[in-house]
């Protein structure tokens, strides 16, 4: 028992609509900007958390991230928070328990301390998540969010932007996997886009009712147009799931 229960919780630490209260510190480092010598690099602090309405079941993620970013492409960095996004999904009973499926509103604030580090722009659309858990050893499912601006600053560029994060995990024992969760990204505003693929690895502990997940994955985009997309990088983080 205590076994299956250890593979269930490997299975679900991916599981972006897991039924737990999490909290995760990720960072997505950037190598190499196309058309910007410098690197870049995202650290991203997420926290999500289930709700109820009614008889419908939700949940909510909201991400803060802390960004450094080149203003110019021979120029300096400069640090500070990026946009807070948030997005809830309601969460479908599709009539299978190892299948998670989840649609429904996400914000985007311009919190950006810099011009460089934010779009300028108040932005919203929808979130969709699927996670696919029927067997204990593969996991897959997707993101899909896409948003446009509708207020904000009148000197500072639309958006219109749509994201596929494309996931597989591959449960390798003893709470180890590997993982591929690379975010493809099309600007639909300058017709720019960029396709990472990622190869990592992770290792799941249980700390009494909590669930750690740290994980690292190098990314290369395989595809990618215009300029600001990245050209490789490095995927890392650690997740916390608390089972309350």
């Amino acid at each position: 028992a205590a076994a299956q229960e250890a593979g269930d919780s490997a299975a679900q630490a991916n599981n972006p609509l897991a039924s737990t209260t999490s909290i995760n510190f990720q960072d997505q480092y950037i190598g190499r900007l196309s058309g910007f010598r410098e690197p870049a690099n995202a650290g991203l602090l997420r926290a999500a958390q289930p709700f109820s309405l009614g008889s419908s079941n939700w949940i909510a993620r909201a991400t803060l991230p802390i960004n450094t970013y080149p203003t110019q492409p021979d120029g300096p960095h400069e640090t500070g928070l990026g946009d807070f996004n948030i997005f809830a999904a309601y969460l479908i009973d599709v009539g299978n328990p190892g299948i998670s499926f989840g649609v429904g509103p996400q914000l985007t604030a311009p919190t950006a301390s810099d011009r460089a580090l934010g779009s300028g722009q108040w932005s919203a659309g929808f979130a969709n998540v699927l996670f696919v858990a029927t067997s204990p050893t593969w996991q897959y499912g997707y993101l899909l969010t896409w948003q446009a601006s509708f207020a904000g600053d009148s000197d500072r560029p639309g958006v219109n932007v749509g994201n596929l994060q494309p996931f597989l995990f591959r449960q390798l024992g003893d709470g180890w996997y590997l993982r591929s969760s690379g975010v493809s990204t099309y600007n639909f505003e300058n017709n720019s886009y960029s396709v990472p693929v990622g190869l990592g690895i992770g290792k799941v502990f249980h700390v009494g009712a909590t669930v750690m997940n740290a994980f690292v994955e190098p990314q290369y985009s395989v595809l990618r147009s215009g300029p600001g997309q990245m050209e490789w990088g490095i995927f890392a983080g650690v997740n916390f799931q608390f089972r309350l």
